[in-house]
């Protein structure tokens, strides 16, 4: 195991990048981050725990570690994992690259960025800027994204609770679920997914949605069923599958 404490009176960039393992990001209140790693005693040695102004990096730097070795995205690793925990100020930001590496995140991010073949991602808590997430097969739970959002996903599931900008989705057979949508457009887009877009009360839609197989259905009035619109603000909505359903709910 491998502990290392740095002066940050400030937020931090925060860029992680490990082939396999576990990834946990924790914020709180204080000037200090934290950085523990864990694993086998040569893959710690080989991963590589900087403070460049701003900018806390923790890097895997080796080539072969111990174990059997396979290859996925260009990383090569064996069967051995790394363990990164990182403790970091409130509002920081937050760049995550792993091939399998499960991330988890507790508190509150200005941004996030995240990349990764089958990892999973599961943050709670805000992220009070924007969020930009790819995966293969991982699947992704957000609490909250105060500004736009995007997402592309092969067959990892995608579910975020309230999304404050717009939204971008592209998915080929994960579901997609946005429990609020509040900006004034969300795309989504899959092959055989379902998708589920929830909208707040007083806000007005305008939707385009189709799909070849897949059932089309809104809880909110749409059409001639519809009332006059409101003064409340519209949100855009365009959604396409093949053979997924496609579903408007009520936030």
């Amino acid at each position: 195991m491998a502990e290392r404490r740095f002066h940050t009176p400030g937020p931090v960039e925060l860029e992680v990048s490990i082939p396999a393992g576990e990834v946990l990001v924790e914020t709180a209140h204080g000037d200090e981050s934290v950085v523990v790693v864990e694993g086998n005693e040569r893959l710690v040695e080989q991963t590589v725990v900087e403070l460049h102004g701003g900018r806390l990096t923790i890097a895997f730097r080796g080539q072969k570690p111990f174990g059997i070795t396979i290859e996925i995205g260009g990383w090569s690793f064996g069967s051995e994992k790394l363990r990164v925990h990182a403790r970091i100020p409130h509002a920081s930001g937050a760049t995550l690259s792993t091939a399998s590496a499960d991330m988890r995140i507790e508190g509150t991010l200005r941004r996030l960025e995240t990349k990764t073949a089958s990892g999973d991602l599961y943050m709670r808590g805000p992220v009070e800027g924007d969020a930009a997430i790819k995966t293969v097969s991982g699947d992704i739970y957000l609490d909250a994204v105060t500004g736009e959002l995007q997402a592309t996903s092969v067959s990892g599931d995608l579910r975020v609770d309230d999304v404050g900008g717009s939204v971008r989705v592209k998915s080929v057979s994960g579901d997609v679920r946005v429990g609020a949508a509040r900006g004034s457009e969300a795309t989504l887009q899959s092959v055989s997914g379902d998708i589920v877009v929830g909208v707040a009360a007083g806000t007005n839609l305008d939707v385009d949605a189709n799909s070849v197989s897949g059932d089309l259905e809104s809880e909110v009035p749409l059409g001639s069923e519809a009332e006059g619109l409101g003064d409340g603000p519209t949100l855009v909505v365009r959604g396409k599958t093949v053979s997924g359903d496609f579903k408007v709910v009520r936030a």
